[in-house]
């Protein structure tokens, strides 16, 4: 019988950050750990930077990692973070050379998506916006039925992510920006979508799209979602 192979698992992994193989040099690996035991998907992975745009994108995309710190040049240096998420992407789309935005937003948050699209604007960019409900395509297409609804009774209209991806893959979107897609939609979306997408905040319904929220208060105030048994319904 065939030995079992380990998984990858590095969310549970104890060795201390600076004690990590992945992170130092002559740091340690847990078991399964995929620094030590997965060379040639390593290499092959490598081997996709040699693409010339697949290089540029990934080396942009560290030298914003870098400028969202300041004084780096300090020493002994402190993490001193400067800039917010949504200024990350105006920057790395500037990098970049980007021109035109998508922009893929729930309408539920509307509101947001006309101030987002605003500062996007402001930087310079032109952005092609397009909201879930989009199409008005109605929930019985995907085999929805009445009491599956959000608002029973009436014709309600499903999210269509691919509907989303369609329209920005024609207006030849050069970097896409999520806003609060549902889950599942956003990864019918990401399928679909011909440009680069990035995520500027996912939806969480009860904490104010602050999802993190849970996961930090998961030994106090959120310990129920350990118990699926209770959030369950």
């Amino acid at each position: 019988m065939a030995k079992k192979k380990v998984l990858p698992s590095c969310a549970s992994c104890e060795v201390v950050i600076n004690k990590k193989v992945c992170y130092a040099r002559d740091g340690i690996g847990s078991k399964g750990c995929p620094t030590l035991t997965e060379k040639k998907t390593l290499a092959e992975a490598n081997q996709e930077y040699e693409d010339p745009r697949t290089r540029e994108f990934a080396r942009q995309a560290s030298l914003q990692e870098a400028a969202c710190y300041a004084n780096r040049h300090q020493r002994p240096y402190v993490m001193q973070p400067t800039k917010t998420r949504i200024t990350e992407i105006c920057e790395f789309a500037q990098r970049m050379g980007y021109q035109r935005l998508g922009l893929a937003f729930c309408i539920g948050l509307s509101k947001e998506a006309k101030t987002v699209e605003e500062v996007f604007e402001a930087y310079g960019f032109e952005v092609v916006s397009v909201l879930c409900k989009a199409g008005r395509t109605l929930k019985e297409k995907i085999g929805i039925r009445d009491e599956e609804k959000i608002y029973q009774g009436t014709d309600e209209a499903m999210c269509n992510p691919i509907y989303q991806a369609r329209i920005l893959n024609q207006a030849e979107t050069e970097l896409n920006v999520l806003l609060g897609l549902c889950v599942g939609h956003d990864s019918l979306f990401f399928k679909y979508a011909q440009a680069p997408s990035t995520v500027l905040a996912v939806k969480d319904r009860v904490t104010g799209h602050n999802p993190l929220a849970a996961v930090y208060q998961k030994d106090s105030y959120y310990r129920k979602i350990s118990h699926p048994s209770v959030t369950k319904g």
